[in-house]
């Protein structure tokens, strides 16, 4: 994601507001020549001629040629930090007090890209220790970018969401290039291309033949699900441009749609939520805000603590554990499974306490007894659709919580049916027959979402053993790798069970109206 010059020749440009802390843009950088002879027409005709003419010469987010990230490149990179100096070195120039960690740098997978930096602890720190406290000024959320925490309130809670309003307004900053005063931050995010510590960009970016890595995994469904939202979300970037009053002053001809290409908005996007930080006790125009030093120059990790915090006038870091000098310094992602950390950062944790499967099983609705059966379940806390979690480690806890549901959908006397969803796991009032009914159904479903996966576990444990694995298809062998371990367990769970039967050889039951399970 790096700044390359803007070819600014046929872009007018109206009065820009003097202040230096314009709104924000990140990575926009689109990879085609600018047109040449790009005249200045007639003010009737002027608007989309010249929107065309901006589209191509911006800059993109992400994506980058390999061309582009060659000699030339590694040049042009030295002379800016000669003339800016680096991230670190623009925030104390800009207000950052004297801090604790310092930038460090380590190799890309991919040698046609520059090392990503991330942050290490300069001197060595102890648990409670403030690594870095980085001014508001130096901070950028909705009511800075809009100027207005009413505008801000009303775009998040209509059709776009706060990644949206950020993204666009980073694209029109980078459009200043180095004029613009976020000029050393937007180049730090070019740098990093939207990559997360493992050097990998989320999902949202890869060809379709990088998503076959997911063949099995519900996450391949969500990451689609997700690029058409972002989609949705760029057809309503104008209603944007056209609320927001400090924007529409600054570039009144600059309409986001025709300026900015959708793989434009998409790339800067997934950018923006590869390091927005979601903040805690705030108004609702800066809960989410992108914090230089933040990350993804500090690596996330699921088992630690430390969270950037809002405290007066800035965000500070404080470590939940020592560190020594050199360090790379983690903080906590949030309660996410690895389908969201793969989705929103690139990486997968395996050691993560929150992973998670969601299995949703649903009350028959041509069942002659539904509306009574709907009406227990939400006597009971469920819904006739209801979504259970299967935590990683505690699939045996998950299997328990789901059979009395199923044997709801089972049974038809009244008197089971108000009894059976308050039973516990393999205790029950329904018979062997139906309680094997239930544990089949199960077992077959975790047998079906099982074979749903291209490769083995053993297949998997062989290509993560490759030191030379494609790291995309790495973190993608790794999520499927520890879903596969939650449905096995849930299967060996499920088959204990049935096993635990008075009379295991009993047929089951007939299910007309059995649980439909996905």
């Amino acid at each position: 994601m790096e700044v390359s010059p803007l070819h600014n020749r046929c872009i007018w440009s109206p009065t820009r507001s003097s202040s230096p802390h314009r709104p924000l843009l990140v990575n926009s950088k689109v990879l085609l020549p600018a047109r040449k002879n790009c005249s200045l027409v007639t003010p009737s005709r002027f608007v989309r001629r010249r929107n065309f003419c901006s589209a191509l010469s911006s800059d993109t987010l992400v994506a980058g040629s390999r061309k582009e990230e060659g000699k030339y490149r590694e040049v042009s990179s030295k002379k800016e930090e000669e003339e800016f100096g680096d991230l670190k070195s623009w925030m104390h120039d800009n207000g950052l007090p004297p801090c604790k960690v310092e930038l460090k740098e380590k190799p890309s997978h991919d040698e046609n890209y520059r090392p990503i930096h991330y942050v290490a602890a300069s001197e060595d720190l102890q648990v409670g220790d403030v690594a870095f406290s980085v001014p508001n000024s130096l901070v950028v959320t909705l009511e800075r970018v809009l100027g207005n925490e009413t505008i801000a309130e009303l775009l998040t809670t209509n059709k776009l969401s706060e990644l949206a309003c950020l993204a666009l307004y980073l694209m029109y900053e980078k459009k200043q290039g180095k004029k613009s005063f976020w000029y050393p931050y937007i180049r730090e995010l070019d740098r990093q291309r939207g990559r997360g510590h493992l050097a990998v960009e989320s999902p949202l970016l890869w060809s379709e033949a990088e998503l076959a890595y997911l063949t099995g995994s519900p996450t391949k469904a969500e990451v689609l699900e997700r690029a058409e939202g972002i989609k949705r979300e760029y057809n309503e970037l104008d209603t944007v441009w056209f609320m927001a009053g400090s924007l529409f002053q600054q570039y009144p001809y600059d309409i986001p749609t025709e300026a900015f290409p959708f793989e434009i908005f998409k790339q800067a996007f997934v950018a923006v939520q590869s390091c927005v930080v979601h903040l805690q006790k705030v108004s609702l125009a800066r809960r989410f805000a992108l914090v230089p030093l933040g990350p993804p120059l500090l690596a996330y990790c699921s088992n630690c603590k430390t969270m950037l915090t809002a405290v007066d006038d800035a965000v500070q870091l404080v470590v939940d554990r020592p560190y020594k000098a050199g360090e790379s310094i983690v903080v906590w992602c949030g309660p996410q499974p690895n389908s969201k950390l793969l989705l929103n950062y690139g990486f997968v944790d395996e050691d993560n306490s929150y992973d998670r499967l969601v299995v949703e099983a649903a009350l028959n609705t041509e069942d002659p007894q539904y509306q009574d059966k709907r009406m227990v379940a939400q006597r009971n806390g469920k819904l006739s659709k209801q979504v259970f979690n299967i935590y990683a480690g505690k699939e045996k806890e998950a299997v328990s919580d789901m059979l009395p549901y199923l044997r709801l959908g089972y049974v038809s006397d009244p008197l089971e049916v108000e009894s059976v969803i308050s039973s516990q796991g393999p205790i029950c009032p329904v018979s062997p027959c139906m309680e094997r009914a239930v544990l089949d159904q199960l077992a077959d479903y975790f047998r079906t979402r099982i074979a749903g996966y291209p490769s083995t576990l053993e297949d998997d444990e062989s290509l993560l053993a490759d030191k030379n694995l494609n790291p995309k298809k790495r973190v993608a062998t790794q999520l499927v790798r520890l879903e596969k371990k939650m449905l096995h367990a849930c299967l060996q769970a499920t088959v204990y069970l049935i096993n635990q039967l008075p009379d295991n050889t009993v047929s089951p039951c007939p299910a007309p109206y059995a649980p439909l399970l996905k």
